[in-house]
C-alpha cells in the first residue's frame, strides 16, 4: 500500500512539473544580408578602336592583251609569275617587222603628198590653178599624215609595257607564240601601294570619321583615320600602317555594311624597309576611332540585360537601373547616360536581384550581422 502512495506521489510531482514549468524563449534567427563585390565608377577619356578584317588586293591590276597581230620575238625574263617589273619597262615585243614597214612606206607617200601640195600651192598663187585642185592636194597630204601616225602607232603597240610598276601575276604566252588583237597575254599589277576593304556596321561608323567624297583628291584617295594591319606570317605576328583613304559610298544591300577602302604605300617594300605584304593576304584592322572624354566604363560582366546595371546606393540597398551605352567592346561597355563617377555598382552574381534588396558589401558591417553577433554573445552569457 505503501508503495501505491510513493509511485501516485511521483506521478503527480511529475505532472504539476510539466504544467507550470516555464517554456523554453523562442529566438528568432536574424536574417543576413547577401555579400556583394561592388565597383566605384571612376571619369576617363576613352579613346575607341574598331576591329575589321579585310584581303589586301592591288589597287589596279591589268588583263594584258595584244593591240597588233604578230609573232612574239622578245620577252623579258621578268616577265614570269611573281617578276617585278618598272615603269614602262618592255616585257615583250611582237614582231616588228611589217609595222616598220609601213611606217616608211607612210613617211614616204606624206613626203609625196607634200610636194604634190607645194607644187598646186605655187600654181594657185601664179593663177595656174583652181582652188578646188589646192583643197584636193590638201586632202591628200592630211590624209597621209594622218597613215603615218596609224603606222607609228601600231609599231609602238608592238611593245607590251604599263605606265606602273608592278609584278606579274600570271604569264600566257611564251616565245614564237602567234597573237592577234585582243589575244590574252597575262595579268599583272600595280606595286605602288595596295588596298583592304573593310566592312564597319552603323555603330562603328560612329566613332570613325570616313573621308567625306568631295575630300578625295585625283590620286582617289583623302586624309582619314590610321589603321593598323595585323596578319600571321611564318607563323609570327606581323603589322603594317595603313590609312582610311575613302569609303565606297552605300551600304550593302546583304550585310548592311559599309565598306570602308585603307591604303598601304609599297606594300611589297620595293622602296622601303619591311616585311612584304603580299596581295591576297587575309588581315586584321585596328582602326584609330573618336576620342570621348568624361565617360564612365564598366566591365561587360557588370551588365544585367542588354542595358541594365545594378546599383548599390549609400545605405546598402540594390538599385536597378537603365543605362544608354555609347560603345562596347570584348569587355567593356562606355556608359554615356545613367551612370555617374562616384557610383557603386554589384559586379559579382546575384540569383534574384530586387529593387531596395539589402546588401553587404564587404567594406561596412551590415546590422543584421551585428545583430546575429549580439545574439551569440548573448547566448554564451546564459
Amino acid at each position: 500500500m505503501s508503495l501505491l502512495v510513493i509511485g501516485a506521489s511521483v506521478v503527480a510531482s511529475i505532472a504539476l512539473i510539466a504544467i507550470f514549468k516555464k517554456p523554453p524563449e523562442k529566438k528568432e534567427q536574424p536574417r543576413v544580408a547577401p555579400l556583394v563585390e561592388v565597383l566605384e565608377l571612376d571619369e576617363m577619356t576613352a579613346e575607341f578602336v574598331v576591329r575589321s578584317q579585310g584581303t589586301v588586293r592591288p589597287r589596279t591590276e591589268t588583263i594584258l592583251s595584244a593591240e597588233v597581230s604578230g609573232t612574239i620575238t622578245d620577252i623579258s625574263p621578268k616577265f614570269i609569275a611573281g617578276g617585278v617589273f618598272g615603269r614602262n619597262e618592255v616585257l615583250m615585243r611582237i614582231d616588228p617587222t611589217n609595222y616598220t614597214v609601213d611606217v616608211e612606206q607612210a613617211e614616204a607617200l606624206v613626203k609625196q603628198r607634200q610636194i604634190e601640195y607645194d607644187g598646186a600651192l605655187k600654181l594657185r598663187a601664179s593663177g595656174y590653178r583652181a582652188e578646188a585642185e589646192l583643197a584636193s592636194a590638201a586632202a591628200a597630204l592630211a590624209s597621209a599624215k594622218a597613215a603615218l601616225v596609224r603606222a607609228n602607232r601600231d609599231l609602238e603597240r608592238t611593245y607590251i609595257r604599263l605606265p606602273y610598276e608592278g609584278m606579274v601575276r600570271s604569264k600566257e604566252v611564251d616565245l614564237g607564240q602567234f597573237v592577234n588583237p585582243g589575244s590574252r597575254l597575262g595579268v599583272v599589277f600595280a606595286t605602288d601601294y595596295a588596298e583592304v576593304r573593310l566592312p564597319l556596321t552603323d555603330g562603328d561608323l560612329a566613332v570613325v570619321e570616313l573621308p567625306s567624297p568631295s575630300e578625295i583628291t585625283a590620286s582617289g584617295g583623302a586624309p582619314g583615320p590610321s589603321v593598323t594591319l595585323s596578319a600571321i606570317q611564318r607563323g609570327k605576328p606581323v603589322s603594317w600602317n595603313a590609312r582610311i583613304v575613302r569609303s565606297e559610298g552605300v551600304v550593302d544591300e546583304n550585310s548592311r555594311v559599309t565598306y570602308a577602302v585603307a591604303r598601304i604605300e609599297d606594300p611589297y617594300r620595293r622602296h622601303s624597309d619591311g616585311v612584304p605584304l603580299p596581295m591576297g593576304t587575309f588581315v586584321t584592322a585596328s582602326i584609330a576611332g573618336s576620342t570621348l572624354e568624361g565617360i564612365v566604363r564598366v566591365p561587360r560582366s557588370a551588365l544585367r540585360g542588354s542595358d541594365q546595371l545594378i546599383f548599390v546606393d549609400d545605405e546598402s540597398r540594390l538599385r536597378i537601373r537603365d543605362i544608354r551605352i555609347a560603345r562596347a567592346d570584348e569587355n567593356y561597355v562606355y556608359v554615356s547616360d545613367g551612370a555617374m563617377p562616384g557610383d557603386r555598382i554589384v559586379v559579382s552574381a546575384i540569383d534574384t536581384p530586387v529593387n531596395g534588396l539589402k546588401v553587404r558589401t564587404g567594406s561596412e558591417p551590415d546590422d543584421s550581422e551585428t545583430a546575429a553577433s549580439q545574439l551569440a554573445t548573448a547566448e554564451e552569457s546564459d
